[in-house]
């Protein structure tokens, strides 16, 4: 199965329908794929019906449906939390945004496919601009010797030939027994001391924080909007105000003004990563895309960033107490997606 979307449980949930047909008869399958393509692709939030037939259950359908944050609907933060403990996530994802190499080595597909779009998507407000290879084949595993940013997977068994290669400067993350098999040794300390020890805590204490909010209300809080609440705060924190940077020319063209906003923190150390952050592709890409958009950009972040700008005094400091009011027991910010 193809397609440009993400949307895994839904193929899955199809090719368990294939292989209940297959096992019968192949000549099952091709009469249940076609009704599935003549029905119209669900939109987000929303459920379609397909026609089915099983010898033995007569004339019957399914549901297909997709959930109505399509964001994040390829992604199993469960499956990246029983592989690593949040320091070393938040030490990946460190790496990451200064568009270091990275290596994640486990023995299933699965396990290195479900990390890395995990992993991937909690870059979001900013998108992976380098090479990105899920499930890297033995056969191609010289690639890792590339002196550009990436972010590969290798299964356990080719372990091996991988520390047989000349490579430097790359943090290589054993997933199966949570551990850095290499690393530069500095990726604890890229993030903003204050707002990495933030985040830390509220993915610390993430079952605690559904399980209190579960009981209010249980069919608005997940792990995948909790986490990705969590991080997309921790951006804000660092780069909400760049709207307050963005001048418009005579011709009407938007341009981001960059040392009036790196200096416009008042953190010294958020001041510090900006100074590396700011030279990467994807800060580039994210500055880009809002400076072509003349409507403006539309999402989850940029509606925390008004807010932000809206509700928090200039004066405030920045850190886990301000971080953790937002992400607080109320959790409001779920209930006005």
């Amino acid at each position: 199965m193809v397609s440009r979307l993400g949307c895994f449980n839904l193929f899955s949930k199809i090719l368990d329908e294939v292989e209940k047909r297959r096992e019968m008869s192949p000549a099952l399958v091709y009469p249940f794929m076609r009704s599935v393509m003549e029905a119209p692709f669900p939109a987000p939030g929303c459920t379609i019906t397909v026609r089915s037939y099983l010898p033995g259950a007569g004339d019957g359908s399914i549901e297909l449906c997709r959930p109505l944050d399509s964001r994040l609907e390829h992604v199993d933060f469960e499956c990246l939390f029983k592989c690593l403990s949040v320091c070393h996530l938040i030490r990946v994802c460190a790496s990451l945004l200064l568009e270091r190499r990275v290596i994640f080595v486990a023995n299933s597909l699965s396990t290195l496919s479900k990390c890395g779009h995990a992993v991937v998507a909690t870059l979001y407000p900013f998108t992976w601009q380098h090479t990105y290879i899920p499930v890297l084949p033995a056969s191609m595993i010289d690639i890792v010797c590339s002196p550009t940013p990436f972010l590969i997977g290798i299964l356990s068994c080719s372990l091996p030939q991988l520390q047989d290669l000349p490579i430097e400067e790359v943090l290589i993350v054993d997933l199966c027994a949570d551990k850095f098999l290499q690393e530069v040794a500095d990726e604890d300390e890229i993030l903003p001391p204050k707002l990495q020890a933030a985040l830390m805590q509220i993915l610390e204490e993430r079952n605690e924080i559904l399980a209190q909010e579960q009981k209010f209300s249980p069919a608005d809080l997940t792990l995948n909007s909790l986490v990705s609440e969590a991080f997309v705060r921790f951006f804000v924190e660092l780069v909400g105000h760049y709207s307050l940077s963005m001048t418009v020319t005579e011709r009407g063209e938007r341009v981001f003004q960059r040392e009036p906003f790196r200096k416009s923190h008042t953190s010294r150390s958020v001041r510090h990563f900006l100074d590396l952050f700011m030279e990467t592709q994807m800060f580039a890409g994210f500055i880009q895309d809002r400076e072509l958009r003349k409507s403006g950009v539309k999402g989850l972040f940029e509606v925390r960033a008004f807010q932000y700008l809206e509700t928090i005094p200039e004066s405030e400091p920045s850190g886990v107490n301000r971080i953790l009011r937002s992400l607080g027991s109320k959790m409001k910010f779920l209930q006005k997606k």
